[in-house]
């Protein structure tokens, strides 16, 4: 990884993730979780699983290489969405990529007509939480002790309707204006 924010110049681009990019997906979900996925849940997700999609936000370094810095997994589960994990790298956050790649999987269920999206949290992490606030997502519940490295709470986070208004709200990027409302 670099020394921080993304090279002058280069555009983070969001694309299905492949095979060969699950060293830095690893590195960066060791990086972001006190439990992360191991290896053969990733290529699981990657290689057996059909109702599951996944993205990584991907950058240019200078010397022309090419730099995973963040990724997201998404369940597809009958009508529902569930984002199973997002994460960047954090030399990275804070600079809009984790709302690229949840943007990117909100329309992506909306093109696999799933109805809503639902995912945990947990309940001290409120910088997760102002991130899916701004794309509509209210707390339905929560999950006791759901965490097991510490026994924290996870709350329920859910957004509805999934729908071509939302969608449409998403593709003019919505969630940048704090009074508009993704319905």
């Amino acid at each position: 990884m670099s020394d921080g924010a993304a090279p002058k110049g280069s555009t983070v681009v969001i694309r299905p993730m492949q095979a060969e990019d699950l060293s830095q997906v690893l590195a960066i979900d060791q990086a972001s979780f006190a439990l992360p996925w191991p290896e053969s849940a990733y290529r699981y997700e990657l290689f057996d699983n059909p109702g599951s999609l996944l993205w990584v936000a991907e950058v240019t370094t200078p010397d022309g290489e090419r730099q995973v810095i963040g990724m997201v997994v998404v369940w597809l589960i009958l009508d529902e969405a569930h984002i199973a994990t997002i994460a960047v790298h954090p030399q990275y956050r804070g600079q809009g990529v984790a709302t690229k790649l949840l943007s990117t999987a909100l329309i992506a269920s909306i093109q696999r007509e799933m109805r809503s999206a639902t995912l945990e949290v947990r309940l001290h992490n409120l910088a997760a939480q102002r991130l899916y606030r701004r794309f509509g997502f209210e707390v339905a519940g929560s999950r006791p002790r759901y965490y097991r490295d510490n026994n924290e709470d996870a709350l329920i986070m859910t957004v509805s309707p999934l729908n071509q208004a939302y969608r449409e709200w998403l593709e003019r990027e919505g969630w940048k204006n704090q009074d508009e409302q993704p319905f």
